[in-house]
Order: C-alpha cells, then sequence, then structure tokens
C-alpha cells in the first residue's frame, strides 16, 4: 500500500510540476493553455519516449473524469434556469439537425474510404458529437461564457450528450442481439426528459433553499464540501441512470445557479474546478500515440474537414431559421465545429471495440482526430469570435442575454436617463 501510495504521489507531483511548466510557457507564447496541458501529457505519458514519467496511467483518468464534472458543475452555476429556458427549444430542434446532418456525413465520408457498414457508423456517432470539455474551457478562457452564443453552444452540447447516449445505447443492443427495439430507444430518452424534468421542478424547489441555508453558516469550508457533494451526487445519480455525468453535473450547477449565494459557491469551487480540469487536458495528452498521427493523419483530415463543415452550415442555418442574429448563428457554428472527437467520441470508439462490432484501427483515428482538434479549437473559436464582431459591426447589433449585474446597472441608470 506505501508503495502504490508513493506512486500515486511521484506521478501527481510530476503532472504538476510539468504542466506548470508547459502552461508558462504557453502563456509567455500568448497560447491558450490548453495547449500547455495537453503538451505536458504528451511529454509525460507512456507512448512518448524514451519512457513513461507516470506509473498510473488509470489514477490520471480518474483525475479526469472528476474534472469533467467539475468543469460542468461550474459552467452550470452560470447557467441559470431562466437561460435555459430561453434557449430549450431552439437548442433542441438545432441539435437534432445538426446530429442528423453530421452523422450522414460522416458515415458517407466512412465508406468513401473504404470502411466496414460497422465501423462508418460507430465512426459518424462518434464524430457527430463535439467536445464539450474543450468547447467550454476556450469560451471560458475568452471570457464570453455569458455571451448568446456561449448560452446556445452550451444548451446544443448538453443535449448532444444526450442524443448520443441513446444512439450508442441503440447500436449497443442492435449490435448484440441483431433486433431493433423501440424500447430501446424511448427508454434512454425518457430517462433523460424525466431526470431533466425533475432537476428543474422539484431540485429547483430545494436545492437552492438548501445552498442558502448552508450558507447562512458563513463557515465556506462547510459550503464547498456541500455545493462539491451536491455536484458529484448529482453526477454518481445520471450515472446510474446512464446518463453522462457531464449533464447531472452540469444541472446541480445549474440549480445552485437560482440560490442567493451562487456567486460566492463560484469562487470558492473555482480553484478546485480548475486542479482536475488541467488533469483532464492532461490526460488527454497522455493517452495520444502521437506516433500514429502519421499513419491516419488523412483519413482524420478528411473526416475532420467534412464533418465540420457540414456541422457549422446546419448549425448557422438552423440557429438563423430559429430567429438568431448572424453574429449568435456565425459564432456557434464556428464554436461546434472546432472540436471534432473527445470525451464522448472515445467512448463511443471504445465500446464499439469492446462488444466486438468495430475494427481496431477506429480508436486511433478518433484518437488523432480528438488531438488535432483539439490543438485548433482555440484558434477556431477565436476566429469565428473575430467574424462575429466583423458581422456585428456591418449589421445590427445582436441581442445578448443580460447577466444580473448588468440589468441592475441597467435599472438604476434609467430613471437618470429619463
Amino acid at each position: 500500500m506505501a508503495i502504490e501510495i508513493t506512486q500515486i504521489l511521484q506521478d501527481f507531483a510530476t503532472i504538476m510540476i510539468i504542466a506548470a511548466i508547459m502552461t508558462i510557457i504557453s502563456y509567455k507564447l500568448k497560447q491558450p493553455l490548453i495547449l500547455g496541458y495537453i503538451g505536458a501529457g504528451i511529454i509525460i505519458g507512456p507512448h512518448t519516449p524514451p519512457f513513461s514519467f507516470i506509473s498510473n496511467i488509470e489514477v490520471l483518468n480518474l483525475f479526469a473524469e472528476m474534472g469533467i464534472i467539475l468543469l460542468l458543475f461550474t459552467v452550470g452555476m452560470e447557467f441559470p434556469i431562466r437561460n435555459l429556458r430561453k434557449i430549450g427549444k431552439k437548442a433542441t430542434v438545432i441539435t437534432v439537425a445538426e446530429q442528423i446532418g453530421t452523422l450522414i456525413a460522416g458515415f458517407f465520408v466512412g465508406q468513401a474510404l473504404g470502411f466496414s457498414f460497422m465501423d462508418s457508423l460507430f465512426l459518424a456517432v462518434a464524430l457527430s458529437v463535439s467536445s464539450t470539455v474543450v468547447i467550454l474551457k476556450v469560451l471560458e478562457e475568452l471570457k464570453i461564457l455569458r455571451e448568446e452564443a456561449s448560452n446556445l453552444t452550451l444548451g446544443i452540447l448538453i443535449i448532444e450528450d444526450i442524443i448520443i447516449l441513446s444512439i450508442f445505447a441503440l447500436l449497443h443492443s442492435t449490435s448484440v442481439t441483431g433486433n431493433i427495439s423501440i424500447m430501446e430507444i424511448v427508454i434512454p430518452i425518457g430517462i433523460s426528459i424525466v431526470f431533466i424534468a425533475g432537476v428543474l421542478i422539484i431540485g429547483s424547489r430545494t436545492i437552492p433553499k438548501l445552498v442558502d441555508f448552508v450558507a447562512r453558516t458563513n463557515q465556506s469550508d462547510v459550503l464547498v464540501v456541500a455545493v462539491l457533494g451536491l455536484a458529484f451526487g448529482f453526477a454518481y445519480l445520471s450515472n446510474i441512470l446512464g446518463i453522462s455525468v457531464a449533464v447531472g453535473a452540469f444541472f446541480a450547477g445549474v440549480l445552485i445557479a437560482e440560490s442567493k449565494s451562487h456567486a460566492v459557491t463560484s469562487i470558492l469551487t473555482t480553484p478546485i474546478r480548475d486542479m482536475f480540469v488541467a488533469l483532464f487536458f492532461v490526460s488527454v495528452g497522455a493517452l495520444m500515440d502521437i506516433k500514429l498521427i502519421p499513419v491516419f493523419i488523412i483519413p482524420a483530415l478528411l473526416l475532420v474537414g467534412v464533418t465540420s463543415i457540414a456541422k457549422f452550415a446546419i448549425v448557422y442555418l438552423t440557429s438563423r431559421y430559429e430567429g438568431f442574429s448572424k453574429l449568435t448563428a456565425l459564432q456557434t457554428g464556428i464554436g461546434l465545429s472546432s472540436s471534432r472527437g473527445g470525451e464522448m467520441s472515445l467512448i463511443v470508439a471504445k465500446g464499439g471495440i469492446d462488444i466486438g462490432v468495430v475494427s481496431g484501427f477506429i480508436l486511433p483515428i478518433v484518437g488523432t482526430i480528438t488531438l488535432i482538434s483539439t490543438f485548433l479549437a482555440p484558434y477556431l473559436i477565436r476566429l469565428g469570435l473575430k467574424l462575429g464582431q466583423r458581422a456585428e459591426n456591418q449589421g445590427p447589433e445582436s441581442v445578448k442575454y443580460e447577466t444580473d449585474a448588468e440589468t441592475d446597472k441597467n435599472e438604476e441608470k434609467s430613471p437618470q436617463d429619463d
């Protein structure tokens, strides 16, 4: 036991020291911090010669999963229920349209590359979903999480996770039994709807009051423990129900956003979140075998190019159809199309291999796509921001969601203006 603890401490120290060095280099070069974390992961990972700096990759994966939960939890605290209701229906329409379009595009590219039917199908499903963690981290670094486009992007990402998990459950069942059951489609979607409805109806009446009750103790450590308990509790519940842990953590944050003390909880939990999110991106880099990139670079680039163009076009057109401004539609389209692959994509690809219906090379292809997209995503989202601002300057100003502080400020100014 002592040896295991020593190894874990050694791994943790190595990860943090190299990650700190790489992020400082990224900061000095004015590059996104994500790239520093991924670079650190590549350096210490088992696939980079001459040897691996870490002895237990499973511990790193565990920390990475906690990073996903904490990131989505703190993002949820920036996304109160009123914003969720504003874009819920429109985000659902956009998500369904872009998922179908991207699935079709990815499938036909796979077929054109000579992949089997099941390889093409699982690959298309894996690439139809965007990386929630990557996109949200970039939006946070750019300090635009409260923009209308970011709210719409987040809504679409959450719905994407639910749809993909439902499709994956259907594919898994069909591949194993050979039969298509309507219940395999209805049950996962029904569970997700019931879970979200329960959160919004029952949770919104109890959780905010509970958080405010704890906050009245004026003990910051008690408040941190309580809200983290809620975050991991909701993540555990969603995992038991077969829903992504990210969805459960996100809605825990949404409920806390309804409390009067949500600003304090956000400040207290951010440092903990930052540490585990860093570990997530380090793990992405550590799991990437960069020696495989030259082997799969051509099919990876083709799949990235076609699915990204399809997703951008569909998101932009459906967003405009749903009444969003050119600025919002453009930024949302580029944001969602910037990151092909990611945590959910790797789960789908590995799941297909585990049940024996997908070729072993699919996972390295998805891994290569994830690596390429994660490196490109910060630059593409920044490009979308610049193009959107240029489009805004050439046309009518877009409407953005106001924060509570902005609303109060406007209300204070209005009597003076009169």
